[in-house]
């Protein structure tokens, strides 16, 4: 017997997988508000140089603001005032209309810059002035947030692969709310930004563990629904994110409000149960009964567990743990599994850098931020019950690879379409948004479904670590403008067709049970007869159950 068999005896999705997931929204809506937090609290408002110095006593006290700037600061060609430059001295003549400034001599700001707050009352730019020679130190602040998640990724998957996922969780979610309190009151730039580094390497044990405990409960005729739903917590953070923004303009306080779900997430951590996939691959046969007679009394199935006995599972615990302890290696040792980590890092790094790319520059298509953002979050509820649908009839593979393909045909359309016609740039680019957003819902359940559970969460570390690779990247890629204007966006295109082709050459894995041991793996993948048995057989059982969910 299989564990999938008795997740089908005991219901894989009844009341005890719902409470679940329903345990885990709070700690994943705020990894969106984290992850697009930079949208907000590194806005750029427009600026111009403090001209303050220019008052040489005389004429210029007695001038009103316009008439200063007119005569304080150059203009550039599309009639804006200069962000970064100033005159050296007052320009008088152009109070009588005379424009002739060739001869005047501008210089970099001297005495710091003057702020829109309009929209935004504080944001790391006005704070320390990360504007103009110092713009890429903004950059860099979404750059080393994702390094943080990078590096925490396989650290979280190495050790909850070792210790199990419960535990690694609650961690996950202390480390989270201390390092993101202590970076919003840190009293200089690089405090802060070490404090985003370890709140990045932290939140990636939410965004690794949380799926493969909820995948791991769940059954086979249910595993897609249960990835989609998950997902959907992504989509109401991105909307929560907006509402707090727009009520929160100041930076340091907007990172206290999108961290307070963690504190409820910490309180109803004692009602987590651990996986028990991991109990039995781990031997842990006592711990795994219990919290299977746990799910079958709340699912109202009891009876069925009288067949399951602790003798029962050991027998399976021996014939799929060798007590081993596994390590990234076992990721690229045997042929298969080497196939799928290397396809399967890929695809997340071109999945992470295109998702970024678009979801970073939401000041690139004309609106207002936080309508661009509440449009992007909008799209992605219809999207992903699509995609549910899709990936049921068609499968993970298809999907995964026509996501992709969509993405880099919209990114290039755009390339094509003038700045002066957002109408259309925005059109297009909520459509290569949603289509971006629904390879990211299926690579993440794809990936829990190619590795077996002695290296799952090894394997998410692996692939989530490549993929805040391309995460931290993705938005200094952007700086590549200044060398040609269309590069970044001819970038963001070719990774993702390039991603969206080598997707095709990882295996199916729509109705099979998930791979227990490296061994699974090294077995032919397709889909059985067996397997299809299996799945008529769960479906039946879904049927007659008459138990409410």
């Amino acid at each position: 017997m299989k564990f999938d068999s008795i997740l089908t005896e005991i219901n894989g999705f009844g009341k005890f997988q719902i409470r679940l997931t329903l345990i885990q929204i709070f700690s994943r809506m705020s990894l969106p508000c984290h992850f697009l937090l930079n949208n907000f609290m590194g806005a750029v408002p427009s600026h111009h140089c403090n001209i303050t110095a220019l008052d040489d006593g005389s004429i210029f006290s007695n001038l009103t603001q316009e008439q200063k700037l007119s005569v304080g600061v150059p203009s550039e060609q599309d009639g804006t005032l200069s962000s970064c430059q100033m005159f050296s001295k007052p320009q008088y003549q152009h109070l009588s209309g005379l424009n002739r400034s060739g001869d005047a001599v501008t210089v970099l700001c001297r005495n710091g810059w003057v702020y829109d707050n309009s929209t935004f009352k504080s944001t790391l730019a006005t704070e320390w002035d990360l504007v103009c020679s110092k713009k890429g130190m903004n950059k860099a602040t979404v750059t080393l947030f994702f390094l943080g998640v990078m590096c925490g990724a396989p650290l979280f998957g190495f050790l909850s692969d070792r210790y199990g996922r419960r535990p690694l969780l609650l961690m996950s979610y202390m480390s989270s709310l201390m390092f993101a309190v202590l970076s919003a009151f840190s009293p200089s730039y690089m405090v802060f930004v070490i404090m985003r580094f370890l709140t990045g390497m932290s939140l990636s044990g939410i965004s690794i563990i949380s799926i493969a405990l909820n995948v791991e409960w769940c059954g086979i005729a249910h595993r897609t629904f249960t990835g989609i739903i998950i997902s959907l917590d992504w989509t109401l953070g991105n909307m929560l994110l907006v509402g707090i923004a727009y009520n929160v303009n100041h930076w340091r306080m907007l990172i206290v409000a999108v961290t307070a779900p963690l504190l409820l997430s910490i309180v109803t951590w004692r009602w987590l149960p651990e996986s028990a996939r991991w109990l039995l691959a781990n031997g842990k046969t006592d711990a795994a009964h219990g919290y299977l007679v746990q799910c079958a009394q709340m699912n109202n199935r009891m009876k069925y567990m009288a067949t399951i006995t602790q003798t029962e599972l050991l027998k399976m615990a021996e014939g799929e743990n060798e007590d081993k302890k596994y390590t990234f290696l076992d990721l690229f040792k045997t042929p298969n599994i080497r196939k799928i980590s290397i396809c399967s890092g890929i695809v997340w790094y071109g999945v992470a850098l295109t998702y970024y790319g678009i979801s970073l520059n939401i000041t690139g298509f004309g609106l207002n931020p936080y309508l661009t953002q509440i449009i992007f979050a909008s799209i992605e509820m219809p999207m992903k019950i699509g995609v549910y649908f899709f990936l049921e009839k068609v499968g993970r593979r298809s999907g995964e690879m026509g996501a992709l393909l969509s993405t880099g045909l919209c990114l290039f359309i755009n390339i094509f379409v003038a700045k002066e016609k957002w109408i259309i740039r925005t059109v297009v680019a909520v459509i290569g948004k949603s289509m971006s957003e629904a390879s990211f819902t299926i690579i993440f359940l794809y990936t829990t479904e190619l590795f077996p559970t002695v290296i799952r969460q090894n394997g998410l570390g692996y692939t989530s670590f490549v993929a805040r690779l391309g995460v931290s990247i993705s938005p200094l890629v952007v700086l590549l403008e200044d060398v040609w204007h269309l590069l970044p966006a001819i970038i963001y295109c070719a990774v993702a067709v390039g991603s969206g082709l080598v997707a095709w050459l990882l295996p199916e894995t729509l109705n099979t049970r998930l791979p227990e041991s490296i061994e699974d793996i090294e077995k032919p993948r397709g889909q059985s007869t067996r397997n299809k048995d299996f799945q008529k057989k769960s479906n039946l059982l879904m049927m007659t159950d008459t138990q409410p969910l």
